[in-house]
């Protein structure tokens, strides 16, 4: 990455500046990816390749200039920078400007490569999609799609901030969707690495294999949720997707300072959560899909203590909205790519494990609900109110796992329910996913012990 040398470094900065902007950014992004999905016995869409480009952002009394360009040069950069100053200088609304730039050559991580050592994987996908489909008349679909990337960044601002990084992700998900022709049911499974060969072929065929049993029983065995208020225990093996959404967007500190979020407007150092209730961010797990060395801004990462003890401790901030509050970034500014600028967003978000033996959990539970995989959910981050889906769940009898239920779901209030929390495992799962805000997704990781909730409604068939 040696197409931005140290002069052009300081005549960019100092072009953005011209204007007597407060803050100038350069960050400059190269990579590969490639990937493909196959649905109905068949490769849908593949797609590889590399990408080179360069965003510049400027920053004025609150306001940002963003600009971005593919494929730059030193000299287009230069006169980029000059029209992001010529904005600020003309006083015109903060807007974000994309431009091709020049062709240049640069050495890029191989796409040949990653798309060689996809082939291994379309040879499984094949083999199990044919396999599934001669056990069960029942199948309308399976779905497959892996992909895998490799990115370098480079960020210097003026601020005297340089940073240089890399990070890599792969990912395979699968979905598997049954029908009687009166009932239809679906279930998912995922994998992601921060390589493409740690996911492993048989780890593939397992989680196929779970997915799809996990569809059938939906269909043939699950009874119909019941519905009303009652007591839940989501187990470890759901991951963190409500904490992701209940509380974890809802600390962002752009959603805190733009009134988005008032429910936790003031509340540092105010008790939000069951005092058994600790939540972290933390961005320097080795190997974890949410982790990095480096944010987007250049900024380490770290681990932040969102909740300690049921007592709000910190916000999740970048270099933007961490001066506004007059407080230091906590290495949480991402962004997709070169064309976003960055925003406050989680990294591997996590409800700390408790002291409560998972068992004793499930035995406390006289009439209720055991839950063990989430689906998709919905949250309103101006209230915490939120819907989940539940994949997959069972009732509870006198403490005891009984049939599997199809057609529930959770509802509730965020901080209501944080609240109410009484029991906490000592165990903890995980679940990946890439995080959609503003536009741009990021891979994240979400992770809680086994919870149980005194009272929450359970929406049913």
């Amino acid at each position: 990455m040696d197409i931005i040398k140290q002069n052009d470094i300081e005549l960019i900065l100092s072009k953005m500046l011209t204007a007597g902007g407060d803050f100038a950014e350069i960050y400059f992004e190269e990579g590969d990816s490639a990937g493909f999905t196959f649905i109905d016995q068949k490769v849908e869409v593949s797609a590889s390749g590399t990408t080179s480009g360069c965003g510049l952002r400027l920053i004025k009394e609150g306001q940002t200039y963003f600009a971005s360009q593919a494929n730059p040069s030193a000299v287009s950069l230069i006169l980029l920078a000059g029209k992001l100053s010529g904005q600020l200088q003309q006083s015109q609304e903060p807007r974000t400007t994309r431009v091709q730039g020049e062709a240049i050559k640069i050495e890029l991580p191989s796409v040949a490569k990653i798309t060689e050592e996809l082939q291994p994987y379309l040879e499984v996908i094949e083999n199990l999609d044919k396999s599934i489909r001669e056990t069960s008349s029942q199948i309308r679909q399976v779905s497959f799609r892996i992909s895998a990337g490799n990115k370098k960044f480079f960020i210097a601002n003026s601020q005297k901030t340089i940073a240089l990084n890399k990070r890599s992700s792969a990912i395979f998900t699968v979905s598997v969707v049954v029908s009687d022709g009166k009932i239809t049911q679906t279930a998912h499974e995922v994998i992601a690495e921060e390589a493409l060969n740690k996911i492993k072929l048989e780890n593939i065929k397992k989680i196929v294999s779970v997915a799809y049993q996990r569809a059938s029983n939906l269909l043939n065995n699950a009874i119909p949720s019941p519905a009303g208020e009652m007591p839940i225990v989501i187990s470890s093996t759901a991951g963190g997707t409500m904490i992701h959404e209940a509380i974890g967007h809802s600390l962002e500190a752009d959603a805190v300072q733009k009134g988005i979020s008032p429910v936790y407007l003031g509340k540092i150092g105010k008790k939000v959560a069951s005092e058994k209730i600790t939540v972290f961010d933390n961005s320097t797990l080795e190997g974890f899909r949410g982790s990095y060395k480096y944010d987007d801004e250049g900024t380490p990462g770290q681990k932040t203590v969102l909740v300690e003890n049921g007592i709000l401790k910190n916000y999740l901030y970048d270099l933007f909205t961490s001066k506004k509050d007059n407080v230091k970034s906590t290495g949480n500014g991402r962004r997709e790519s070169y064309h976003h600028k960055p925003i406050p967003r989680m990294s591997n978000t996590y409800i700390a494990p408790g002291n409560d033996n998972p068992e004793d959990i499930i035995k406390s539970v006289k009439k209720g609900i055991f839950v063990t995989k989430m689906g998709g959910g919905q949250v309103n981050t101006a209230n915490g109110d939120f819907i989940f889906e539940v994949e997959e769940g069972y009732e509870l009898n006198d403490g005891k796992i009984g049939r599997m239920l199809r057609n529930a779901s959770l509802i509730g209030n965020g901080p209501e329910i944080l609240n109410s929390i009484d029991m906490v495992g000592n165990d903890i799962g995980w679940q990946p996913g890439t995080c959609g805000k503003d536009g741009q997704g990021v891979p994240v990781l979400d992770g809680q012990p086994t919870l149980r909730i005194p009272k929450i409604t359970v929406g049913g068939t």
